[in-house]
């Protein structure tokens, strides 16, 4: 899929300048985490972002850990939301804003790794004038590739605002 830069939104075009330097996705990510400071807490690294996908993973480490010794629930939508949001904001013009609005999540496993989120959509639709709700689904994999929590996040998406 190709991209016009010039309608994507700005976060996207900081992404493809990075993709060229040492330790872009990681300065990347940092940047996110410096806006959105409780990804922090689940030390995310996106891989791959681009309209209809993202990826990210974070490490597996006692600061993500519940009482059972095993990812936390609330740290796996943590990661379900991180690339929810960048893979939106990826996605949409730049002549549009998004918010979450609703997330649900159904947890069928556990994980004692590292894991992987993935956000993705099949079509891509047309943004127009009116608001629309777009529903983007997103699975938590463990290190061995089995889903283990399942996500979905409703973003309301909607043109900006003119002053």
């Amino acid at each position: 899929m190709t991209v016009d830069t010039a309608t994507s939104g700005k976060i996207f075009q900081i992404w493809q300048k990075l993709q060229g330097l040492p330790l872009g996705n990681w300065l990347f990510t940092q940047a996110v985490c410096f806006k959105a400071p409780y990804f922090r807490t689940v030390h995310p690294l996106i891989h791959e972002l681009r309209p209809g996908l993202c990826r990210v993973s974070a490490p597996n480490r006692r600061g993500v850990h519940n009482h059972l010794g095993t990812y936390h629930a609330i740290a796996s939508c943590n990661m379900a939301e991180i690339a929810g949001g960048m893979m939106t904001e990826a996605t949409i013009p730049s002549t549009h804003r998004w918010i979450p609005v609703g997330m649900t999540v159904e947890y069928k496993a556990k994980a004692t790794t590292g894991v992987t989120s993935i956000a993705r959509l099949d079509a891509i639709p047309e943004f127009g004038d009116e608001p629309m709700e777009l529903v983007v689904p997103i699975d938590v994999f463990d290190a061995d590739g089995n889903v283990f929590v399942s996500a979905e996040i409703t973003m309301n998406v909607s043109e900006k605002k003119t002053r």
